[in-house]
């Protein structure tokens, strides 16, 4: 099946921004004096509150054994610490040190008031087609770890 030309170009510049949002976090992990697999490992606990390493290691992709080096470099930054789950004494969690984040929301203020603007010029039905290609988008990339991932194993 021939591709058409606005779909080239939706995929050339979602090559760009691929490797831009790289570089992006990249440059906010260096800002922090992180690396970037520490800091997006840090987002995921923003986003989902306290989880036990084993569930950090399934929502990132990464072996439970690397994530015990990312929670040990975030925890000895002060960015996050491990206690017992209230739920079940046996189990750690990893939660969030809510006081060391003024530097991060900083940022991502910044980043916000931007992108608010840029999606106010957009309609309600324009930004949820935009809503859905991202969605869209982001389970293929899931998709394609889990593939990669199940490729390297065999």
């Amino acid at each position: 099946m021939e591709r058409s030309s606005k779909a080239m170009q939706v995929d050339q510049v979602w090559r760009q921004l691929s490797a831009r949002t790289i570089f992006l976090h990249q440059a906010i992990a260096d800002h922090l004096g992180l690396n970037i697999t520490d800091h997006k490992c840090l987002d995921l606990l923003l986003q989902n509150g306290p989880m036990t390493a084993g569930e950090l290691a399934q929502a990132s992709g990464l072996t439970t054994g690397a994530i015990t080096g990312v929670v040990d470099r975030l925890e000895k930054k002060g960015y996050v610490r491990r206690v017992a789950d209230d739920t079940d004494r046996r189990k750690r969690v990893i939660v969030i040190q809510h006081d060391r984040l003024s530097e991060i929301e900083k940022i991502f203020n910044y980043m916000s008031e931007r992108t608010n603007t840029l999606v106010g010029g957009y309609t309600q039905d324009q930004l949820q087609t935009i809503h859905d290609f991202l969605e869209r988008t982001t389970g293929l990339v899931d998709e394609f770890i889990l593939h990669l991932n199940e490729r390297r194993r065999s």
